[in-house]
């Protein structure tokens, strides 16, 4: 059996062409760690940010890309007690899932619930670990409550989406076509705001009878906090997870008048015991909807390992729907 792995680097910033595969050594298991065979690997914004060198490694992280993935566990490292050799996980790592081989701290594993392909687990950690800190522990979303969630069709969007409406919650979402508008619709969303024509502050007041969401999904900052703080109902709280726009002025005798909550957090950097803390909500709350069907992660489209240059065409043109997962030989 080889000891080497291929593996996702950059040679440099750039566009997909600065996409490399090369030949590495296989890594190694430590201290609760599993060495797993990836099957399938997930695509996330960070890793067009981090090949266009707008994202910086975390210190001590590889460089290989990838934050999540799904496969078979292969051997445990010291004190790796949790999962079993041939176990199905899904897992989120710092980096170097867009490889054959990983290392896996079993705390941000989860098991791979009956009937999902690996493709479809591949597609769940990064999203869902995001979504259900910020959307249900840190904004509190609760049943019969609204949800506005920017960028719908992305895939924190749509993972937001399902997973508030299998909660109970009604959820607006913004998109930026009315094709996207139209396929939030189709899953679930009871509202669609097309952003580049219609004012979502006016239209999401207008979906809630002038209440305002509850709860605000923000993944752009800039001006749309300021909006955000508009349109949101007395005693809503805005989840603020990435920006396209990283500084922003805002009202803050409107923020203060309406008792808005504005939260902030990142996932990639928190330490691996919140993650585990999160990691065990998911199982505890979400695995079962999955083991039933629902809420799944939505696939936009796969790709051979081989074409990673091409899923990154996919992303950057930002048509797709869902995720995009990359595939490794079987």
């Amino acid at each position: 059996m080889s000891t080497k792995t291929r593996a996702v680097i950059i040679s440099g910033p750039g566009g997909p062409e600065v996409l490399q595969i090369v030949e590495r050594p296989r890594p190694v298991p430590g201290e609760g760690e599993m060495l797993v065979r990836v099957h399938a690997a997930g695509m996330n914004r960070i890793d067009v940010l981090q090949r266009q060198g707008n994202y910086p490694m975390l210190p001590g992280a590889s460089d290989v890309l990838g934050l999540e993935l799904a496969g078979v566990v292969e051997s445990l490292g010291a004190g790796a007690s949790r999962f079993k050799r041939g176990d199905r996980i899904m897992a989120l790592v710092t980096s170097g899932a867009h490889a054959d081989w990983a290392v896996v701290q079993q705390a941000s594993a989860l098991p791979v619930p009956e009937g999902m392909s690996f493709e479809q687990a591949a597609a769940f950690p990064e999203t869902y670990f995001t979504v259900w800190s910020n959307v249900f522990e840190r904004a509190a979303l609760k049943k019969g409550e609204t949800l506005l969630v920017h960028g719908g069709t992305s895939g924190i969007g749509t993972t937001a989406l399902m997973l508030a409406r299998a909660f109970g919650a009604r959820v607006i979402v913004t998109a930026g076509s009315p094709e996207k508008c139209g396929a939030c619709l189709k899953l679930g969303a009871d509202g669609a705001i097309d952003y580049r024509k219609q004012d979502f502050v006016a239209v999401s007041k207008d979906m809630t009878e002038g209440r305002g969401p509850d709860v605000i999904l923000d993944m752009v900052g800039g001006d749309y906090i300021d909006r955000d703080i508009e349109a949101i109902a007395f005693d809503g709280r805005i989840a603020q997870i990435a920006s396209q726009q990283p500084q922003a002025k805002i009202n803050l005798a409107l923020l203060r008048r309406k008792r808005v909550t504005l939260s902030g957090s990142s996932l990639r950097p928190q330490p691996l015991q919140m993650k585990a803390k999160i990691a065990a909500a998911l199982e505890e709350n979400v695995l079962p909807l999955l083991s039933k069907g629902q809420a799944r992660p939505l696939i936009d489209s796969t790709f051979p390992f081989e074409k990673v240059a091409d899923a990154h065409v996919r992303m950057d043109g930002g048509g797709h729907v869902g995720k995009i997962v990359l595939v490794m030989e079987a």
